[in-house]
């Protein structure tokens, strides 16, 4: 559940195509939660460099806000 969710933990998160390169669920390390309203935040996510080379490099950082898009590992 993403209440759980703390900054410095590792995470998996969900990247549509519309978007990213490639669709799917992808790793990194949250490393900002800034609040939205009272029962949401943005989850910041510092991508792993594989998921970064994938992706030609360009990418380092994303925020989720969508919490079905994240999974804490």
């Amino acid at each position: 559940m993403p209440e759980s969710i703390c900054v410095g933990d590792r995470v998996k998160i969900y990247l549509d195509s519309k978007f990213w390169k490639s669709e799917g669920w992808f790793e990194g390390t949250v490393v900002r939660i800034d609040p939205y309203s009272r029962h949401r935040q943005f989850y910041w996510v510092e991508l792993d460099l594989e998921v970064e080379a994938m992706q030609g490099g360009k990418t380092h950082l994303v925020s989720v806000f969508n919490p079905k898009n994240l999974k804490r590992i």
